[in-house]
Order: structure tokens, then C-alpha cells, then sequence
């Protein structure tokens, strides 16, 4: 069932009659993006929400549950943190639940949320979407891989660079050691930029020591 992304609003809108209410689907944005306004945020904001709306719906996989759980998967981010999805998880479940959502369509984006926590294979071909989808700033041009890679560091900047570029270093790597970056086809050609970027992320991180 396609979706669009209506840029002068940011909703989500239908292009054709669904199952799930539309009331759902027109509510989420007035319900998450206070929580992707909080001042601390400079990656995890409404800018990547859209991106990955618009990402998934140019790929004309965008379904409404989709839609759901990525305005759902970061509604908690504290950097640093290692429950920020599952938190995020409960709380979207407990919106979806006083909206009168089905409990399947719950279930459904309750586990969607939970995959973005990248650390578990996906088990459906929307989960990888949406893991594919979260990790497509990696295969972006180097210019928005760069912003990406700088609002980072400004999320962390309570950590002392030494600190930071130690851990940065394992993430990058732990991506870039991955046989398969991209798990859907969708997704696949951003594997060769997506290695560029991080294998020149990681060597300047190694030449600022």
C-alpha cells in the first residue's frame, strides 16, 4: 500500500483507501515531533525522519506501518544510552494504544522500532527496510555524510574528544566490517559509497590522534 510524503506539511498521506485509520497516520506528527525538537538533538531530529519517509517512499515501499515506526524509533534519544529504542518503543506503543490501534498493527511497529536498535537480525522484509532505511545516511554523498558525521559529534559534545573518537572509531568499523551493509534490495546500491564514506571517516579519525 503506497504512501507519500507531503513536503508543505510533513504528513504522510494515502494514495489509496487502507485498512489502518487514518487518524493514526494524520495524528503521529503533532505526537513526535516535540520530542524530535528537544534541544540536545542535532542528527536525530524531524530532518531524519523525513529523510527516511522520503527514502522508503522514492522506493515505493513506504506502508503505513512503516510510517508509523519511523516517526515512532527515535521519539527517546540520550546519547549514549543503550534502552533509547526500547523506551521509544513503549511510549509509541502507549500512543498507538490511545488512538484505538489494532493490536497486531501495535505489535507490528512495536517490533519494527526494536530492529533499529541494530544489534538483532530482522526477521521481515519491512524490518530490513527500516534498518536498510536508518542506515542509508552512510551510503549519502560525502557532503551530507559529512553533516551527518558532524551532528554527531555535536550530540556527544559532553565527551571528551579522546573518548569519543575511541568509541566512534569501533562503531565505523563495526559497520564497515559488515559482509552486507544493505539487506534489501532497495537499498543495495548504497553499499559501495556507504564503504567509502566510512573508510574515509575512519581514516580521519585515525589521523587526528
Amino acid at each position: 500500500m503506497a504512501l507519500h510524503w507531503r513536503p508543505s506539511t510533513g504528513e504522510v498521506a494515502p494514495l489509496m483507501a487502507q485498512e489502518v485509520p487514518w487518524s493514526l497516520l494524520a495524528g503521529v506528527r503533532a505526537y513526535a515531533l516535540p520530542f524530535y525538537q528537544e534541544p540536545h538533538r542535532a542528527y536525530h531530529t524531524a530532518v531524519h525522519v523525513r529523510e527516511l519517509l522520503l527514502g522508503l517512499g522514492r522506493r515505493g515501499v513506504l506502508s503505513p506501518a512503516l510510517a508509523l515506526a519511523v516517526w515512532g524509533h527515535d521519539l527517546v534519544y540520550e546519547p549514549g544510552a543503550t534502552d533509547n529504542e526500547q523506551r521509544s518503543a513503549e511510549l509509541f506503543d502507549a500512543w498507538l494504544a490511545s488512538r484505538g490501534a489494532p493490536d497486531d498493527l501495535r505489535e507490528q511497529v512495536r517490533d519494527l522500532i526494536l530492529v533499529t536498535r541494530h544489534v538483532a537480525p530482522a526477521f521481515t522484509h519491512e524490518e530490513a527496510l527500516l534498518v536498510d532505511a536508518d542506515l542509508s545516511i552512510l551510503g549519502a554523498s560525502p557532503e551530507a555524510f559529512g553533516v551527518y558525521d558532524a551532528a554527531i559529534r555535536r550530540e556527544y559534545a559532553h565527551v571528551p574528544e579522546c573518548r569519543y573518537r575511541h568509541g566512534r572509531l569501533a562503531v565505523l568499523r563495526g559497520f564497515l566490517e559488515r559482509e552486507t551493509l544493505y539487506l534489501t534490495p532497495e537499498y543495495a546500491d548504497l553499499d559501495a559509497p556507504a564503504r567509502r564514506n566510512l573508510r574515509a571517516a575512519i581514516a580521519a579519525l585515525e589521523n587526528s590522534r
